[in-house]
C-alpha cells in the first residue's frame, strides 16, 4: 500500500508507524463480537418495543437485563443501524375549568402514593377499529403506574368503564380504603357507575372540567400507548384491537417498559420490590 505525502507528514508529525495506520485501514471495517452482540440487543429491544424505545429506555431495559449499554452508547447504536423512536413533541394543554360540587378533585394532583391500592385513574380513549370508533377504557394503580383494568367496546358508555373498574377490584382481591380518580365524563358521573364505586365502597375524585393535568397520569398511558404501539390508521377490527391492547399492557408496558416515574422499573417489578419490602417489615413487627 503506498501512503500519500500528507499521510507520511502526519505520521511522522504525530510518531505514528505507518504500519500501524496500515493496519487501522484494512481493519476498520471489523466488528468486535461484542459491538455485534450489542447492535442485535439494541435492534431487539427496539423491536420489541413496536419501534417506540429511545436510547434511555434501551439502555434501561438492558440495565434490568444484566447486559448495561449505556444511554450514549445505546443512541450511538441506533444512530447507526437507522432506528429512530416513534415518539412525539409534547402537547400544549389548554386552562382547564371547574370542578363538580358533588364530587371534589379530592385528589388534587397529589399523585404519588405510598402504597398499592390506595388511588386509582382511569379514563376512557377513542380508536378507529374496522370501519368505525372503538372505546378502550384503563384502569391504573398510581403507587406504581400499573395497569389493573381495561374493557373496550364500541359503545363509550358506563358499561365499559364499569367493566374495567370491575376488573381492577376483582384482580386486586377486592382492596379497601381506595379512591377512584377521572374526568367529568357522564360514563363516570352515571348513576351507574357511582353505584358501583359506592358498592365497592371506593370514594370518588373528579378532575376540573377540561383540566386534564388533574388526570396527567393517565393521559400519558394513553398517549403512550398510541405513540408506541397503535398503527397509525387503527386497527381491522375490535378483536385486532382487543388482542393488541392486551398485549401491550401485559406483555409489554407492564412487565417491560421502564417507567421514569419508578426509577426506571416496571410497574411489575416496582410492585414485586414493594411486596418484599412489605413482607419484610411484616415479618420483623
Amino acid at each position: 500500500m503506498q501512503e500519500s505525502y500528507p499521510v507520511k507528514r502526519l505520521c511522522s508529525v504525530f510518531n505514528v508507524y505507518r504500519s500501524s495506520y496500515r493496519y487501522w485501514v484494512k481493519n476498520s471495517d471489523k466488528k468486535s463480537p461484542e459491538s455485534v452482540q450489542e447492535e442485535v440487543m439494541v435492534k431487539a429491544i427496539f423491536n420489541e418495543s413496536g419501534g417506540s424505545a429511545g436510547a434511555r429506555t434501551i439502555a434501561d431495559i438492558t440495565l434490568a437485563r444484566g447486559d448495561q449499554i449505556s444511554r450514549y452508547r445505546a443512541s450511538k447504536i441506533m444512530k447507526k443501524l437507522n432506528l429512530k423512536s416513534c415518539q412525539i413533541p409534547k402537547h400544549a394543554y389548554k386552562r382547564g375549568g371547574n370542578e363538580r360540587v358533588d364530587i371534589p378533585n379530592h385528589l388534587d394532583r397529589q399523585f404519588m402514593v405510598e402504597k398499592r391500592n390506595t388511588v386509582w385513574c382511569g379514563d376512557v380513549t377513542y380508536i378507529w377499529a374496522g370501519n368505525r370508533w372503538a372505546y378502550l377504557a384503563v384502569v391504573i394503580d398510581l403507587y406504581a403506574r400499573k395497569v389493573i383494568g381495561w374493557a373496550m367496546s364500541y359503545s363509550p358508555d358506563s358499561n365499559l368503564t364499569g367493566n374495567a373498574l370491575k376488573m381492577a377490584f376483582e384482580a386486586r382481591q377486592r382492596p379497601t380504603d381506595v379512591m377512584f380518580h377521572s374526568d367529568q365524563g357522564c360514563h363516570y358521573t352515571s348513576k351507574q357507575f357511582r353505584q358501583l364505586l359506592w358498592r365497592y365502597r371506593i370514594k370518588q375524585s373528579m378532575s376540573r372540567r377540561g383540566n386534564c393535568w388533574d388526570n396527567a397520569p393517565m393521559e400519558r398511558f394513553f398517549r403512550s400507548y398510541k405513540t408506541e404501539w397503535m398503527p397509525t390508521t387503527g386497527y381491522a377490527s375490535l378483536l385486532d384491537m382487543k388482542q393488541s391492547v392486551i398485549d401491550y399492557i401485559i406483555r409489554y408496558y407492564n412487565n417491560v417498559r421502564p417507567h421514569w416515574f419508578n426509577g426506571g422499573l416496571t410497574p411489575n417489578e416496582s410492585e414485586r420490590r414493594h411486596l418484599l419490602e412489605y413482607e419484610s417489615v411484616a415479618k420483623i413487627s
